[in-house]
């Protein structure tokens, strides 16, 4: 099928399932039998943002920290996730965009390990705009945005999967990635509660969530900070976070990051 054609049809069916998304932020989401937490944002529901520092230069590591250090600046983490791979001092591997500050640089090497499982992608943000592009694209398209992550695989390319992925593999993990919406004005943030291999996660973005385009995060460390659904998962030290920041509603918000 065309690419173009294929486009199409994944915005289409994206403008069918944006409406039951828009009843809650993020929710369980039923794939093939398996139990998925998507979270829906557009820019009507506040800014997504990338964060790995704080003001003195210390990674947050844990959810908790930047609610706590948002809550102290006014404002509100409504929904965050790992935000891509880390070396183990949790420096970005690859691309990494924050505030216009390009703290880390493309990286477009080979190597082992999912990062490297060509074709690989930057998510990036700017205003009210989000996109997804595979990395040498990227790179020769010279653009400046306000915030972006390099990761690996892509998940969906054009409405096509990834080419290495298999119906039948046995690399099961917990997952998380992003997808965009043909009209870059809608992302989706996912993450797997069980572990699933690649190409059934590339179909949940592919055929149910409608985009033409997904980049992997990450896998087995993935993590989910939702308090409307009394999420806060802890674990092991994150790099990179993605999450979406509103003005505080009120004296208790980020209570429960405690």
């Amino acid at each position: 099928m065309h690419a173009g054609l294929v486009r199409s049809l994944l915005c289409t069916l994206a403008a069918v399932l944006a409406p039951v998304m828009a009843l809650g932020q993020c929710m369980s989401v039923p794939f093939e039998g398996k139990p998925f937490t998507v979270c829906r944002h557009d820019p009507s529901d506040g800014e997504l943002r990338l964060f790995h520092s704080d003001e003195s230069g210390e990674p947050y590591g844990q959810f908790g920290a930047l609610a706590r250090d948002l809550a102290a600046h006014g404002q509100e983490l409504k929904f965050a996730m790992n935000a891509g791979m880390y070396h183990d001092d949790r420096a970005p591997v690859g691309l990494y965009v924050e505030a216009g500050r390009t703290r880390a640089p493309l990286s477009l090497a080979d190597g082992p390990g999912n990062f490297h499982l060509l074709p690989n992608g930057v998510f990036w943000a700017d205003g009210e705009t989000f996109g997804i592009s595979e990395s040498r694209a990227f790179a020769e398209a010279g653009q400046a945005v306000a915030y972006a992550t390099q990761s690996g695989p892509m998940l969906v390319l054009d409405g096509e999967l990834h080419p290495a992925f298999r119906p039948a593999s046995r690399s099961r993990y917990r997952r998380n990635a992003i997808g965009v919406s043909a009209d870059g004005k809608t992302a989706w943030l996912a993450i797997s509660e069980v572990p699933v291999n690649f190409h059934l996660f590339a179909r949940l973005f592919r055929d149910h969530l409608g985009t033409p385009d997904a980049l992997y995060l990450d896998g087995n460390i993935s993590k989910l900070y939702a308090p409307a659904l009394d999420r806060n998962e802890r674990g092991l030290d994150m790099g990179p976070m993605i999450g979406v920041v509103v003005p505080s509603s009120g004296p208790d918000a980020g209570k429960e990051t405690q």
